[in-house]
């Protein structure tokens, strides 16, 4: 017997010695992981969140919405908070017995009590209105599918089983709208108690329906399914959504009086989505990569969130600690379609507005938070609140103004990850003739006017009418949207060797385009666009000829000769624009 006792003994300490050469072992970073359970379970890199289970529960709202960029960690937070209420975990403390949540006494008596409903619009993407709806209800029906034990015993009455039977694709609108708030009430016969619900990526859907043009009918529907189930659903405990956007509460959630917004100029839940300084240094530290802490800063930092500054992109920093080098991981999967659109048919002001950020520089703007979809086309400022709820722009200052405090952001560009996002993003708009566009630049650089007009007029061919949204058809609208979307281009491409500027002070006026070499002892490029004006022109050859005048009269020159170019080193070209035809001339020096 005492063998036995001694022998257990020792199994006792090999466990626990086992156990803590496992925790002292650098763990394994498991890429794109979103289970909760299965990071835990893998013992796999993992950055402990469990105070905002904390947070959420003690704030008490009935309904949060919290707005976060993509790839920040919604979707694993979600499963966390699942794995912790929901009764299907109700023996599974094992995986939070090692994380902060479990020192509070309180809290491990309420893990795995709850009935909880998780589901995610993540997949929920369709052209066309009936498609989208049928996607929404095939996740209604996965969600009753998984509860089928309901179907046993005396819980349901036998319309109440036929009708659980019947949740399908197939089901009518208003039927599919109440099914949530139904199972809610099945839960709390079953459990005796109300149900939590969890809703990840609630706006993927939404930014479809806009994108694809069914809009007006998609939030009719989305907005009776919300209001039953998170407004007139007496069997509901709490809810939480997330998602990027923070769409009008007009526009789906009128009817949700009891709804909590957090986004990312919100001070609640700060740091429980992205990575803190000191949270990236310690992993950097752990996986011996400390020495690359002020690249890694520069190129994955600058996200803010309320008052708490030095967030980090958690999908570049995973990607990154695993292999080990710097590259755009979080750009490179990025899926901007409607940032994409809306910036290349925006106006002249709003696309010389990304060329200050591209270069640096801040842009001020009044903003409104709420995302009306159905404006868009219309309120060109709705982009910044877009670009800034996406985490492709931080705020670097807020001001109030006016009586009204009316809220002014000086914005910019966050970090070098986000640089390579909008280059990608600009250089696609040429995708059609990106061997044209390539060959106009050498042709520039080279003075060659002869080959600038054939490939020019190829770009201008291929992608005139794609930065024209259709809202403005003046033939004068056209060329300015065309000639700021290639300027954007050009500061892209050109970059390394040369400082591009549009739109700026010099000598008399302002003038068009300014590509200013590093090397002095290379060209200058000062470009003049003009559109055909059939009254006083007859001509593209006479308005090109208007361009170079006006770069001669208006002394354009006299910036770069303040910084010591010298004059015969400045050429002058006037583009002269009819249509989708372009002619180029050059001044002769």
């Amino acid at each position: 017997i005492r063998d036995r006792s001694v022998s257990r003994g020792l199994g006792d300490v090999y466990k626990r010695q086992r156990l803590y050469r496992e925790s002292d072992m650098v763990k394994t970073i498991g890429i794109g992981k979103q289970d909760f359970a299965s990071v835990i379970e893998d013992n796999c890199f993992f950055v402990d969140k469990t105070s905002f289970i904390k947070e959420w529960w003690d704030s008490k709202d009935d309904v949060t919405l919290i707005t976060r960029p993509r790839r920040f960690g919604k979707t694993l937070n979600m499963s966390m908070l699942n794995c912790f209420f929901s009764n299907q975990y109700k023996d599974r403390s094992d995986l939070f017995d090692s994380l902060s949540i479990w020192e509070d006494e309180d809290y491990r008596k309420i893990q795995g009590t709850y009935p909880v409903i998780f589901m995610s619009f993540a997949s929920v993407k369709a052209d066309n209105l009936g498609d989208a709806k049928i996607q929404i209800k095939a996740q209604i029906e996965a969600v009753y599918k998984r509860h089928r034990y309901l179907l046993e015993g005396d819980t349901l009455t036998a319309d109440e089983i036929a009708d659980f039977e019947g949740t399908n694709t197939r089901m009518g609108d208003a039927e599919s709208g109440l099914k949530l708030n139904i199972l809610c009430e099945y839960f709390h016969r079953y459990w005796g108690k109300k149900t939590i619900i969890i809703l990840d990526e609630y706006d993927t859907p939404i930014q479809e329906a806009y994108l694809h043009g069914y809009w007006n009918e998609f939030t009719a529907y989305i907005r009776s399914l919300f209001n039953a189930t998170f407004k007139t659903n007496p069997y509901m405990e709490r809810a939480i959504m997330t998602g990027i956007t923070r769409v009008s509460k007009e526009s789906i959630f009128s009817d949700l009086n009891n709804l909590n917004v957090i986004t990312t100029t919100s001070s609640s839940y700060a740091t429980s989505f992205g990575f803190t300084e000191n949270e990236v240094f310690d992993a950097m530290e752990e996986y011996g990569l400390s020495g690359e802490k002020d690249t890694v800063k520069k190129w994955y930092d600058g996200f803010k969130f309320g008052n708490h500054s030095d967030i980090y992109n958690p999908w570049s920093i995973t990607n990154f600690l695993k292999e080990k080098q710097i590259s755009p991981y979080w750009a490179s999967t990025s899926s901007n379609g409607l940032v994409n659109r809306l910036i290349r048919t925006a106006s002249a002001e709003i696309k010389s507005m990304m060329e200050t950020l591209l270069e640096g520089d801040s842009v001020e703007v009044s903003i409104d938070e709420q995302l009306v979809f159905e404006q868009l086309d219309n309120d060109e400022n709705a982009i910044w609140s877009l670009l800034l709820a996406s985490g492709y722009l931080k705020v670097d200052s807020l001001e109030k103004r006016g009586l009204t405090l009316e809220p002014w952001y000086h914005l910019s560009i966050t970090n070098l990850e986000t640089v390579s996002m909008f280059s990608n993003m600009f250089r696609g708009w040429f995708n059609a003739s990106v061997s044209n566009y390539n060959g106009f630049i050498r042709a520039l650089l080279r003075g060659n006017v002869k080959e600038m007009n054939i490939y020019m007029n190829e770009v201008a061919l291929s992608t005139f009418s794609s930065f024209d949204s259709g809202k403005h058809p003046s033939g004068k609208s056209e060329p300015e949207r065309f000639y700021h979307g290639f300027v954007l281009g050009l500061l892209v491409e050109l970059r390394d060797k040369y400082e591009v500027q549009s739109n700026r002070e010099s000598g008399y006026g302002r003038y068009d385009v300014m590509i200013i070499p590093r090397d002095k002892n290379s060209q200058a490029v000062i470009i003049e666009f003009k559109v055909i004006d059939s009254q006083e022109e007859t001509s593209l050859d006479m308005t090109a000829d208007s361009a170079l005048k006006q770069i001669e009269e208006k002394n354009y020159d006299a910036k770069l000769l303040e910084r010591g170019y010298k004059r015969e080193a400045i050429q002058h070209y006037g583009f002269a624009f009819e249509g989708k035809k372009v002619l180029i001339k050059k001044a002769q020096i």
